[in-house]
């Protein structure tokens, strides 16, 4: 992570929305009144993903795609207005949460403004045709940073939503951008306030491709010198695999035990169990036992967390991003919800004691995981496959389990509980 990063967010909650499918009407206001609720849940960071207007031309969908826009200094009449937005940033500072909005330089949509104004800001091939690297984004064009221009430009975007209120980035595609431009825009605009930067970083095979074409992909270990936050696709190329039925949780573990390992000391991920792009974890996954275990699992691992809205009633249909899809939050679940605030409570309160992480399956499908400080420890034990039954273990444990308040003993045979333990030892 970058030097400044602040210690926060090595426990910070990320709630992401698309105010376009928030609610029926979709618009700033819907989210103004929901801004107390949404801190309840332990959220310290709104993150919106685009609102900017979106291109016309190559449209996908009704609606487009949110990340082909047409102007990174406006906003869409749709969800609303500046005025709305700065009123909505200013409720969310005094319940004590920071803004975070989605910035898309890699690309623009095929009629933005800049294609008018500057054409020559733009990725060309041999015969002067605007291009793009990624050959399925079919209604952008690709920015080309050789401009020095178009560096300038940007600051300046940034400066401006800085100015207004916003307290961070997530920057999309952030490896296909140059890494040059990203450290100097956090130099740039960390000088006037904390900014917060998160890097979309790439999956692995998504790298891999994009290398295998010619380009150059920065890797999560090199984006750790412009960002404080990585995404953990990294990491969720592996989970994916597993939930697939294509390789064993062992293999995703050993993946958490390399990123802890290789990454630079001090390295933040972004965890997640799904975001815009990917499934609901509730689409995923049977039973809420099992979900149970999974949402205690990835809010345990090092990081920050990221919530997508709509994951906290355990809703199961992923909005649409090219239509009008609103989250039906009259359809979700309300017991869940009760538990969901309580584990992140208790994992902001054992990752901002501890530092030392530790992770094992300790039988199929069982893990342990144990955090440690200066004064403290805890041990999580997780069913992340609804296995039943006894196992043996090469512990004893004698100890109030968090989440129910029931004690528990365990001495060399664990009887395997369906709900996910979170024992404070110490």
């Amino acid at each position: 992570m970058a030097i400044d990063t602040p210690s926060w967010l090595k426990n910070a909650m990320i709630y992401e929305i698309f105010v376009r499918n928030y609610s029926n009407a979709g618009t700033f206001n819907d989210v103004y009144n929901d801004i107390e609720r949404i801190k309840t849940l332990g959220t310290d960071i709104l993150w919106f993903m685009p609102f900017y207007p979106t291109g016309k031309v190559g449209r996908k969908g009704t609606h487009g795609s949110p990340y082909s826009i047409r102007d990174y200094e406006e906003i869409s009449n749709e969800v609303g207005n500046k005025e709305q937005f700065k009123r909505l940033i200013d409720k969310a500072h005094q319940n004590d949460l920071k803004i975070m909005i989605d910035i898309v330089f890699n690309h623009t949509s095929m009629d933005s403004k800049l294609i008018n104004t500057h054409p020559e800001w733009f990725f060309r091939d041999s015969n002067g045709n605007f291009i793009r690297k990624v050959n399925d984004w079919t209604d952008v064009y690709d920015l080309d940073y050789t401009n020095m221009d178009l560096w300038d430009y940007l600051f300046e975007v940034l400066e401006n939503w800085v100015s207004l209120g916003v307290d961070g980035f997530r920057c999309d595609v952030a490896s296909l951008v140059p890494l040059e431009f990203w450290k100097l825009a956090r130099e740039k605009i960390n000088q006037k306030k904390e900014v917060i930067w998160l890097a979309e970083t790439l999956d692995l095979h998504f790298l891999k491709s994009l290398r295998d074409m010619g380009y150059y992909i920065y890797c999560d270990s090199e984006i750790y010198q412009a960002f404080d936050l990585t995404y953990d696709y990294d990491g969720y190329d592996y989970l994916r695999a597993y939930f697939r039925g294509e390789k064993s949780l062992e293999y995703y573990l050993n993946q958490i035990y390399l990123q802890e390992t290789m990454l630079p000391n001090g390295s933040l991920k972004m965890r997640f169990l799904e975001n815009h792009d990917n499934p609901r974890i509730a689409s995923v996954l049977n039973g809420k036992d099992k979900i149970k275990n999974w949402t205690a699992f990835y809010m345990l691992l090092p990081g920050s967390n990221l919530i997508y809205a709509g994951q906290e009633l355990m809703i199961e249909k992923l909005p649409n991003l090219f239509e009008k899809d609103p989250i039906k939050w009259d359809k979700g679940d309300y017991e869940f919800l009760s538990f969901f605030k309580k584990i992140i409570s208790l994992s902001k309160d054992i990752k901002s004691k501890c530092s030392i992480f530790n992770i094992e399956e300790i039988s199929k499908g069982i893990v342990k995981i144990e955090w440690s400080g200066y004064d403290s420890e805890y041990i999580a034990i997780l069913n992340l496959e609804d296995r039943y039954g006894e196992i043996p273990v090469d512990f004893n444990l004698y100890a109030t389990d968090l989440l129910t308040n029931e004690i528990f003993s365990i001495d060399k045979i664990f009887k395997i509980r369906k709900l996910p333990l979170i024992f404070k030892i110490k």
